[in-house]
């Protein structure tokens, strides 16, 4: 299906008024970045490149988008024909999905002519920036959880095709499942479920519902306890499943006591290896306070499908750089206050002194290098057997054609073993969910 139309309606008035005054065609080069992260946010993650990347090769103009430009007069009928012919045939490079990010950091550059360019900006920053706030929040809940799994479980707290991209972003990030089988089928997640409280409520008795749980399932399924009374309801799911009964979860009271309270009664009853879920409104804050208690999974929902309180990243997409009628490369940048940007092509390292990163360097070229060229090299400025400088952007599209590596479910797998690395370097700092400072500096050189 067409992408074309996920778009405002300025991207298609700016390539008309470009076609009328010749600009159309400059070659140009655009860059996604965040001015500043969340406050008190102290990295951001990388989400929605492999998703972005297909929706780019599937933009385009078809007889009824076309259609429905003329209907509305949206653009001149010469505008029509120019993106009834468009397909991007640029570059495209930036940051692996996955990676950590700062202020500053140039995750996405675009290259292109302005009008095949400018196009894809609010596609760009619609999956860019929600993506990235979930895989962020994500990735702190799953620091909080210290290796306990996490299962994903927020689609009935945001849009349809909004709850697939969170649980993509949130297994990007270390969850280990979704609870959303559109995500299942596209990006190869693991999916999991069991039951809700209208299931019990559904049967005559607790017990009734306990037991068509069993026999359909087994009794390695997870047994809702909290209906009614939590206490009386574990006696029955130990006395149905017998002591190889999977779970339980629990999702109301008051958890940490709730938790040791159950513990205790499972292994007086000798469920010893039934595991216990939570599942009550956590974010990294709650998860984190029961770092202590006997939980041995977290299934989150609307806390992560909304950022946990950044449901969007504020990451931008800017003109820094095209040629002039000499063709040489000029750079541009705004000056608005509290707005303004850094002109030119960027690249970008991240220096590691015995595989801790300590900075975060953006290079800024004075004359952009060949279409297509997109790596970073490592800079020689620091350099000895305990510092490095990794590079950290790659190519992830070429005359308009995706890298397979990116995308589709082997691309969602790689990013999520990227994010691991990429986390595994930060600074113990980073991970405390305190508010703070980004974890490391950027500095423009």
């Amino acid at each position: 299906m067409s992408t074309a139309l996920l778009t405002d309606r300025y991207e298609l008035t700016m390539i008309d008024a470009a076609l009328r005054s010749g600009r159309h065609d400059r070659e140009c080069i655009f860059e996604v970045f965040a001015r500043r992260l969340p406050d008190g946010r102290r990295y951001g993650i990388v989400g929605g490149t492999g998703r972005l990347l297909e929706l780019v090769s599937e933009f385009r103009f078809e007889d009824a988008e076309l259609e429905f430009l003329r209907d509305n007069a949206v653009v001149a009928p010469a505008t029509l024909d120019w993106l009834a012919d468009y397909s991007f045939t640029g570059n495209i490079s930036g940051y692996r999905e996955g990676e950590v990010y700062f202020p500053g950091s140039p995750i996405l550059v675009i290259d292109g002519t302005f009008a095949e360019a400018v196009i894809l900006e609010t596609l760009a920053l619609s999956v860019l920036n929600y993506d990235s706030a979930i895989a962020s929040a994500a990735a702190r809940m799953v620091s909080a959880a210290g290796g306990r799994p996490l299962a994903e479980m927020g689609s009935r707290r945001t849009g349809e095709r909004s709850a697939v991209a969170a649980a993509r972003a949130a297994f990007i990030a270390g969850f280990g499942a979704t609870s959303n089988l559109e995500a299942g089928r596209s990006w190869g997640i693991p999916t999991m479920g069991t039951a809700a409280h209208s299931f019990t409520l559904l049967h005559d008795s607790e017990e009734e519902a306990f037991r068509a749980q069993v026999d359909a399932l087994g009794p390695g399924t997870t047994l809702l306890v909290d209906t009614y009374d939590v206490t009386a309801a574990v006696d029955l799911a130990v006395k149905v499943a017998g002591t190889g009964l999977g779970a339980v979860r629990i999702d109301s009271g008051d958890l940490p006591a709730q938790v040791a309270a159950v513990r205790a009664q499972l292994d007086s009853l000798g469920a010893t290896g039934t595991t216990i879920t939570v599942t009550n409104d956590l974010d990294e804050y709650t998860i984190a306070a029961l770092g202590s208690a006997p939980v041995n999974s977290f299934g989150v929902g609307t806390s992560v499908v909304t950022g946990s309180g950044h449901p969007a990243a504020g990451m931008v997409y800017k003109l820094v750089a095209h040629r002039d009628d000499a063709g040489e490369w000029v750079s541009v940048a705004k000056k608005s206050v509290a707005k303004a940007t850094v002109g030119g092509r960027k690249t970008a390292s991240r220096t590691l002194v015995r595989g801790i990163a300590t900075e975060e360097t953006i290079h800024v070229e004075t004359e952009a290098p060949a279409a297509g060229s997109g790596g970073a090299t490592a800079s020689s400025a620091e350099s000895s057997e305990s510092t490095v400088q990794r590079p950290l952007m790659v190519p992830l599209m070429t005359g308009g054609v995706a890298d397979a590596a990116w995308t589709g479910p082997a691309g969602t797998l790689a990013a999520r073993d990227h994010r691991a690395a990429a986390m595994a370097e930060l600074p113990a700092d980073a991970l405390r969910l305190s508010r703070g400072e980004p974890a490391i500096p950027t500095r423009y050189r």
